[in-house]
């Protein structure tokens, strides 16, 4: 068989000791010094028995002296994991709230990103139209120019209307004239015409 380890002993001796403070055995050794004190013949036996069994109870009260000690350290430190415990659940809730609101954060980023893209992008398309004051001064220089020409166009209107009428005066005029030169003709016709009878009519 191989070497008993350190491992082993110590658990046989909780196994045996309970909480390995040697608790039963310090029990049996009571029960054994009892015995003897009870069944002890003389005076001085009875007295060493006795102060066995007050030094064995001594040891007892000790160590379940350490033993409440131990069970008080172990309630405290119960509570402080309890405290620990919740403090931790604070910290992940805390976490989780600040996780949410980072997440928050983000997409009001993301947001303003855009905005700023899409204002950028507005921006770039603005600065390649002229602003609007150089925007009203074309259009009130196009509207004198345009007024301008209403009134070389009324003008222009007024000279053909002009010349139409002396035109059409110019017309009846020369109408007149020819209708002048055809009666004058005419005339010198029949006065020809009669010259040329005189003349026959006087011929012997």
């Amino acid at each position: 068989m191989g070497a008993v380890t350190d491992d082993e002993v110590i658990r046989k001796r909780l196994l045996i000791d309970g909480d390995g403070a040697g608790d039963d055995r310090r029990i049996n050794l009571l029960v054994k010094s009892f015995i003897k004190w009870c069944n002890s013949g003389s005076q001085e036996e009875g007295y060493s028995q006795y102060q066995r069994m007050l030094s064995t109870l001594s040891q007892c009260e000790s160590s379940m002296g350490k033993t409440l000690l131990v069970y008080d350290m172990n309630l405290r430190e119960m509570e402080n994991y309890e405290h620990i415990y919740k403090d931790i659940e604070c910290s992940i809730a805390g976490a989780h709230e600040k996780i949410a609101e980072c997440k928050k954060q983000i997409l009001q980023a993301k947001r303003i990103r855009k905005n700023r893209q899409e204002y950028d992008a507005l921006a770039k398309v603005i600065q390649h139209h002229p602003d609007r004051h150089e925007t009203l001064k074309e259009l009130e220089a196009l509207g004198k120019e345009l007024e301008h020409l209403s009134h070389i166009k009324e003008s222009v209107e007024d000279k053909l209307e002009l010349r139409r009428k002396q035109f059409h005066v110019l017309l009846s005029t020369i109408h007149e004239l020819q209708q002048t030169l055809e009666n004058d003709e005419k005339l010198s016709e029949v006065e020809e015409a009669q010259e040329a009878s005189m003349e026959t009519d006087s011929k012997p």
